[in-house]
C-alpha cells in the first residue's frame, strides 16, 4: 500500500520561506533575471523531436518556460550568497511536484511505502537528543532523561557532561565504534553536527535533500576547482546517502598495507573476522533480482565486448530496487549505520546529540606515556536558541568525522604531527554518457534514475601482473536532473539545453574511478588541495575509453564525455575507424583553471588524511588508531587508511573501525584510560 508523501519539512520545498529575501539591489536583480532568461529562454516548441519523440502539452510547456520565472532568480541570488544548491531550480512546489518532471520523464518516488521498517518509526528515538528542536528550558531535561550525568554551569555558559567515551561523527567509523564500545559496557555519547532523519522523512527531492544531508550542499571544491567532493552530513554520515556498494578490501591492498607498510593489522585474522562481522551486520547480499536501466546498459555492453562484468555486493536485500538511496533510503532497506550499528548502540544506552559540532579537543598535560592527555571535547549547537556550549569529559575521545573534518579538528586543537591532513586520497572520478532512445526496438527497460544504484561493475585490467589492482573501476552513478543539467558542457543555446534535458531519463551514465597514487592535503574546512599523478591520468584515460566502448557496444545512438567542449559523437553510420579516432581523442583532462578543454572530477570517497603508521614519522596515528601526540585520543574513520582502497571503501572503513574499537574496549576494561 502506498500513501501520500509525509516527508520532513526540511526535506521539502515548503521549508523555504515563501517571501524571498532581497539580498541584492533591484537593478542587480533585473540584470540577474535577464541572465537567467538568456540561459534558459522561452521558446516555441519544435515541429519534431529526436527519434520521433511525441510532443505533448508538458513538452510544449517546458519549451515555453523561462529562467526568469520566480523563484529562480531569487534562488540563484541565494546561491551567490550562500554557495548552496538552488532548491527550486526546477520549480518544485509544496506538494513535491515539478511542472518540468513530466516533460523530462522524471518520476521520483515521492510516496511512502507501508512496510515493517517504516512502521517502526524512528529507530534511534530512545537515544537521541536533537538540539535543533531544544530550548534552554528543555535541553537539560532531555540530556538527563537519556541517563547522562549533566551539570549546568551558568558562570561559564556550559553544559558539562560526563561519559566514558565521546565520539565525534556517526558515519562508517563512528557508528561501528559506538556499538562496540556500548556493548562493552561504556557510556557512549555520539556528537553529530547533522540532523536525524529516518525512512519516512526522506522526500527524494534533489535540492533540499542535498542541502540538508550533504556537507555544504554536496558542493565542496578543491582550491583549484578541479575536484568536487561529496560527503554526508547527517546521522549515519555517508552511509545514509551512499550508493550501497559493499565491497571487501581487495587482497592486493591488504598485502600492500601489511607487508610493504608494516601494518600487521591488515594481514591478521582479526581483520578478516572484522570484515565478516561487518558484512553480516549490514546484511550484505551478492545477488540482484532486477537491475536498473544504467546497470543493464553496463552489463550488456560488457557482454557484447566479451569482457567481464562483476556483480556488486550491496548492504540491502536482493530485491532492493531503489533509485533514490542517494537522497536517503525511503524503504529503510539500505543498511546504513543509522539503522544498524547506531541502533545497537542506543539500545545499549548510548546517546546521540545532533545538530552539535565539535569545536576543539580538550587536553591536560599529565599524560602517563605521552606529553598530552585528551579528556574530552568542547562543542556547540547550531541552534541559536542554545547559547551555551557542551563540555564533554570522557576517558576516551574518538574523532570519526571523516577525512575532510578530522584533520581540521585535530589541527585547530593544537596537534602538530606532520601527517595530519596530508596523504588525502579521493578515488577521483569522471563520467561518460550514452543516449538510448525509448522505443519498441530498445533492449533496456526503465529510466536512468530507477533501480539499484550500483549492482554491476567492470574492472579495467592492469597491464602487468594479474594479481595487481585494476587500472580503473567502471560503475554507475546516481545523477539527479539538476546535477545533470549543471554538468552539460558547453552551453550552446537555450534550445540545446532543453533538448538535452528531454533525453535525461534515457541517458545512461558510467563513472570511471581510479585508485589514486596522487594525493592532497586538508588543513582547514575551507581549504582542500589535491593533484592527480601522471599514472592516475593514464589509468583514467584507459577507463574513459573503455567506458565509452561499453556504451557503444550496448547500442547507444550517441555518446560523449562531460568535457568543457561537449566532446561527443553520434554512433549511427560511423565506421570503426571513425569511432577509434573519437576514442583516441578522449583523455583525462585537467581542471578548469589549467586547461583549454577541462572537466571537473567528482569524488564521494575520502581516505588517508590521518593515516596509520608504524612510527610517529610515518603516520598521524598508530596501529590502534591512537594519536601519537595525545593519550586517549583515537581516530576511527576513513582518514586512518594507509592509502586509497581502489574500491568503494565502506566495508574497509567499518572493518578498520571494528578492529580499533575492539582493541580499545579491551584497554578500557583493563583500566588503561581511567581518569
Amino acid at each position: 500500500m502506498k500513501k501520500v508523501n509525509q516527508s520532513h519539512p526540511r526535506l521539502r520545498k515548503s521549508w523555504e520561506n515563501k517571501t524571498y529575501e532581497q539580498i541584492i539591489s533591484s537593478s542587480e536583480m533585473d540584470s540577474l533575471t535577464s541572465i537567467c532568461e538568456a540561459l534558459f529562454p522561452p521558446l516555441d516548441p519544435p515541429s519534431k523531436l529526436d527519434h520521433n519523440q511525441p510532443i505533448d502539452n508538458s513538452i510544449k510547456s517546458f519549451y515555453r518556460s523561462s529562467g526568469s520565472q520566480k523563484p529562480i532568480p531569487f534562488e540563484v541570488a541565494g546561491v551567490m550568497k550562500d554557495r548552496g544548491l538552488p532548491e527550486a531550480v526546477l520549480l518544485v512546489d509544496d506538494n513535491s511536484h515539478n511542472a518540468v518532471w513530466e516533460a523530462i520523464d522524471y518520476k521520483p518516488d515521492t510516496t511512502t511505502t507501508d512496510n515493517k521498517a517504516n512502521n517502526q518509526g524512528r529507530p534511534l528515538e530512545s537515544g537521541i537528543v536533537e538540539t535543533l528542536y531544544e530550548t534552554p528550558l528543555t535541553l537539560l531535561q532531555s540530556l538527563t532523561s537519556k541517563g547522562l550525568d549533566v551539570r549546568e554551569d551558568p558562570k561559564d555558559n556550559l553544559y558539562k557532561i560526563k561519559c566514558d567515551v565521546v565520539i565525534v561523527g556517526s558515519g562508517c567509523g563512528g557508528g561501528v565504534a559506538a556499538a562496540i564500545l556500548a556493548a562493552a559496557g561504556q557510556k557512549v555519547v555520539v556528537l553529530e553536527k547533522g540532523n536525524y532523519y529516518s525512512a519516512p522523512d526522506y522526500s527524494s527531492l534533489e535540492g533540499p535533500t542535498m542541502n540538508e544531508l550533504m556537507e555544504k550542499g554536496g558542493m565542496i571544491p578543491t582550491t583549484d576547482g578541479a575536484v568536487m567532493l561529496l560527503a554526508g552530513s547527517t546521522v549515519g554520515g555517508g552511509t545514509a546517502v551512499n550508493w550501497s556498494a559493499a565491497l571487501n578490501t581487495p587482497d592486493p591492498v591488504l598485502k600492500e598495507w601489511a607487508d610493504e607498510q608494516g601494518l600487521g593489522l591488515f594481514g591478521s585474522p582479526q581483520y578478516k573476522f572484522a570484515m565478516q562481522s561487518v558484512t553480516q551486520r549490514l546484511g550484505v547480499t551478492t545477488e540482484c533480482v532486477k537491475e536498473g536501466f544504467q546497470n543493464q546498459v553496463l552489463r550488456k555492453g560488457c557482454k557484447n565486448l566479451g569482457i567481464k562484468v562483476d556483480q556488486v555486493p550491496r548492504n540491502s536485500s536482493e530485491a532492493h530496487y531503489c533509485g533514490s538511496c542517494y537522497y536517503g533510503c525511503r524503504t529503510a532497506d539500505k543498511q546504513g549505520t543509522d539503522v544498524t550499528w547506531l541502533v545497537d548502540a542506543v539500545n545499549l544506552g548510548a546517546v546521540i546529540i545532533t545538530g552539535c559540532k565539535a569545536e576543539t579537543l580538550l587536553f591536560t598535560k599529565n599524560g602517563r606515556k605521552k606529553e598530552k592527555r585528551c579528556v574530552g571535547v568542547l562543542a556547540r549547537s547550531f541552534n541559536e536558541k542554545i547559547p551555551g556550549k557542551f563540555e564533554l569529559e570522557a576517558k576516551v575521545t574518538i574523532s570519526a568525522c571523516g577525512s575532510l573534518l578530522t584533520p581540521p579538528l585535530l589541527i585547530s586543537s593544537g596537534l602538530r604531527n606532520r601527517h595530519i591532513g596530508k596523504n588525502l586520497h579521493l578515488h577521483p572520478s569522471l563520467m561518460v554518457w550514452g543516449y538510448f532512445p525509448e522505443g519498441p526496438t530498445s533492449q533496456f527497460e526503465g529510466k536512468s534514475y530507477e533501480g539499484g544504484l550500483i549492482t554491476s561493475a567492470h574492472q579495467v585490467a592492469p597491464d602487468q601482473m594479474s594479481n595487481s589492482m585494476p587500472r580503473a573501476l567502471i560503475e554507475t552513478p546516481a545523477l539527479g536532473p539538476a546535477a545533470c543539467a549543471a554538468l552539460f558542457c558547453p552551453w550552446e543555446s537555450g534550445s540545446d539545453i532543453k533538448r538535452r534535458m528531454l533525453r535525461y531519463s534515457r541517458t545512461a551514465n558510467l563513472f570511471v574511478m581510479v585508485r589514486d597514487k596522487g594525493s592532497g592535503e586538508v588543513r582547514s574546512e575551507q581549504r582542500i588541495s589535491y593533484g592527480l599523478s601522471a599514472e592516475d591520468r593514464e589509468n583514467m584515460t584507459a577507463g574513459l575509453r573503455r567506458a565509452l566502448k561499453i556504451l557503444i557496444a550496448a547500442g547507444a545512438v550517441e555518446v560523449g564525455t562531460y568535457r568543457s567542449d561537449g566532446q561527443r559523437i553520434e554512433c549511427k553510420g560511423k565506421s570503426e575507424d571513425e569511432i577509434e579516432e573519437f576514442l583516441g581523442s578522449v583523455s583525462a583532462t585537467k581542471g578548469p583553471l589549467t586547461a583549454r578543454f577541462w572537466a571537473v572530477y567528482c569524488t564521494a570517497h575520502q581516505m588517508g588524511s590521518c593515516r596509520m603508521g608504524r612510527r610517529e614519522n610515518e603516520g598521524a596515528v598508530d596501529e590502534n588508531g591512537e594519536s601519537w601526540e595525545a593519550e586517549g585520543l583515537f581516530v576511527c574513520d576513513g582518514s586512518v587508511l594507509p592509502s586509497a582502497v581502489g574500491v568503494n571503501p565502506m566495508i574497509t572503513i567499518q572493518s578498520t573501525a571494528y578492529c580499533i574499537a575492539k582493541k580499545l574496549a579491551e584497554s578500557l576494561k583493563n583500566g588503561e584510560f581511567n581518569i
